[in-house]
């Protein structure tokens, strides 16, 4: 999957995706009393420390992204799913211009069904959301640029550039997400 066109001349010469380190988040979702929320978690560790993220991270070698969404979604909270019950959501590139090695192609998945209990790790420190009151605040300034298209259903291919203090967004575009599989 190519990375979709800069919209904007002013921005910097984009690394294609393939290029990028490949990151999975797994975002369960439920209805609580009619309200739909979303399971996130409080980062206690590492990259995002002191805020709200989705539940992921990196590929293990020889791994998918659905099967290190699945495989960190237990490590970060307990809940259990397989690959065969998440579902391709979505995909936003990160690029940080002025740490290109902080840049990374995520896919974003949702999972059908899971089991377990959602609990406090060492790494992350979960909790459910309504849709209509996400923290924004605490997260990383792009997720108000994807995040409540995603959980209305919107797949998108969605580009972030972050600005050389890597934390406000520099420019952002999505284009309709048609592959079913990230690469």
């Amino acid at each position: 999957m190519p990375t979709p066109p800069v919209p904007a001349a002013d921005l910097p010469d984009l690394p294609d995706r393939a290029t990028l380190t490949p990151i999975a988040l797994c975002f369960p979702l439920r209805e609580r009393h009619g309200v739909p929320e979303v399971l996130l978690g409080l980062k206690k560790t590492g990259f995002g420390a002191g805020r709200m993220v989705g539940l992921g991270g990196h590929l293990e070698p020889g791994e998918n992204a659905a099967e290190a969404a699945c495989r960190e979604l237990g490590e970060e909270s307990g809940l259990v799913t397989t690959p065969d019950d998440v579902d391709l959501a979505g995909v936003v590139d990160f690029h940080f211009p002025a740490r290109p090695e902080w840049s990374m192609a995520t896919s974003l998945f949702i999972p059908r069904r899971w089991s377990g209990t959602e609990g406090e790790t060492d790494e992350i420190a979960p909790a459910w959301f309504p849709h209509a009151h996400l923290p924004v605040a605490q997260m990383w300034a792009d997720a108000e640029h994807w995040l409540h298209r995603m959980l209305a259903g919107q797949r998108q291919h969605t580009v972030v550039v972050l600005a050389d203090d890597n934390t406000t967004v520099r420019a952002t575009w999505s284009v309709p997400l048609t592959d079913r599989s990230p690469s």
